[in-house]
């Protein structure tokens, strides 16, 4: 795994070992990038369940000016603050070591707002539905941030007819697919 542009281009990042997070292919991870490529210059971007950090280390290297990494797993937090360190982007980060609902209001006493949100939740949870119903009542995004959610092919978003937030792009995979999403206008 490693950061596929930018200016940490080619720094290897290290993965949590198990199957705790399922890090994101080099492929998949490029072809996000190259929807979200115009959208990330001088931007907040929000990782919400980052596992290794990679999403918000390439969101950084492509010109993102800060980002935070939500996660809660002991492992992966290591694994965060090596990679940020490794690529040198850690004056750019914050880390906050705990659950996503937990962040999302921490975030909101901050006073934080971003421009993307990206979450890579375990998949088959139904959390994508929890942050999403959490998200349009909070006060950390703006009325054009775009919200971008990996999830297995399974995971039904027939949900969204109950929020402000509505699909603009799909994008599928073999197993897994990104969601992109922004608010009704």
């Amino acid at each position: 795994m490693r950061v596929i542009a930018g200016k940490a281009k080619k720094a290897i990042l290290k993965a949590p070992e198990g199957y705790e997070t399922r890090p994101t292919t080099d492929k998949i991870k490029e072809t996000l990038f190259n929807i979200l490529n115009p959208y990330l210059a001088d931007v907040d971007f929000l990782d919400l369940f980052s596992g290794s950090g990679a999403i918000g280390i390439e969101a950084l290297s492509r010109g993102a000016k800060y980002a935070a990494f939500v996660e809660n797993n002991r492992a992966a937090l290591e694994c965060i603050k090596l990679n940020l360190k490794n690529t040198k982007l850690e004056t750019q980060a914050e880390i906050f070591p705990m659950d996503a609902l937990e962040a999302i209001r921490a975030l909101e006493i901050k006073g934080k707002v971003f421009d993307i949100v990206f979450m890579d939740p375990p998949y088959n949870n139904n959390f994508e539905r929890d942050i999403i119903f959490a998200l349009q009542n909070s006060n950390i995004i703006y009325c054009d941030t775009i919200i971008v959610v990996e999830a297995s092919r399974q995971t039904d978003f027939e949900f969204l007819k109950d929020t402000k937030f509505q699909i603009f792009k799909k994008k599928e995979y073999k197993t897994n697919m990104h969601v992109f999403l922004e608010q009704i206008k």
